[in-house]
C-alpha cells in the first residue's frame, strides 16, 4: 500500500458565483478527493479576498483551503478537475506532511534542551551586573 501524505491545497472561486455556487462545486471536489480514496481532514472557507494580481478581469476572489491525507492520485484527479473548471481561477497544492514531521523533530529537540538546562543559571548571569555594552552606552 502506498505511504499517506498530507497535502495543503488552496483554490480560488470566482467571486461572481454565488454562495450555492461555491458550496456545489467545494462539495464535488471533496467527493472527487473521497471517490478516489483520499480523506479530507480540514475545509476551510477563508472568504473574499483581494487577488494579488488580476486574474482575467477579477482582482477578487473566494479563497478555500483543503487538508488532504492521500496518496497522490487523489489530487491528480483533484487538480484536473479544478483546471477545466470555468469557476475556479487558480489553485495550488502543497505537500506539507515531511515538513511538519521536520518541525515536529526540532520542536522535541529544543523541548529536551530546555529540560537539561538548570532553570536558575539564565536568571542568575543576567542579574548578575556583568557590566554589558548597554550600560555604557548612553553616558
Amino acid at each position: 500500500m502506498p505511504e499517506q501524505r498530507t497535502y495543503e491545497v488552496v483554490f480560488t472561486i470566482d467571486p461572481d458565483a454565488g454562495e450555492d455556487e461555491v458550496t456545489r462545486l467545494t462539495e464535488n471536489l471533496q467527493h472527487t478527493v473521497t471517490e478516489q480514496g483520499g480523506t479530507i481532514t480540514k475545509t476551510e472557507n477563508m472568504g473574499r479576498r483581494s487577488l494579488a494580481y488580476r486574474v482575467g478581469r477579477k482582482t477578487e476572489g473566494v479563497y478555500m483551503l483543503f487538508e488532504v491525507e492521500g496518496t497522490g492520485r487523489e489530487i491528480a484527479e483533484l487538480e484536473r478537475r479544478m483546471r477545466v473548471s470555468d469557476q475556479v481561477l487558480r489553485y495550488l497544492t502543497v505537500r506539507v506532511d515531511e515538513d511538519r514531521r521536520r518541525a515536529e523533530k526540532l520542536r522535541a529537540r529544543r523541548a529536551r534542551k530546555a529540560a537539561k538546562r538548570p532553570f536558575g543559571v539564565a536568571g542568575s548571569t543576567a542579574s548578575a551586573g556583568g557590566g554589558g555594552a548597554d550600560e555604557g552606552a548612553g553616558a
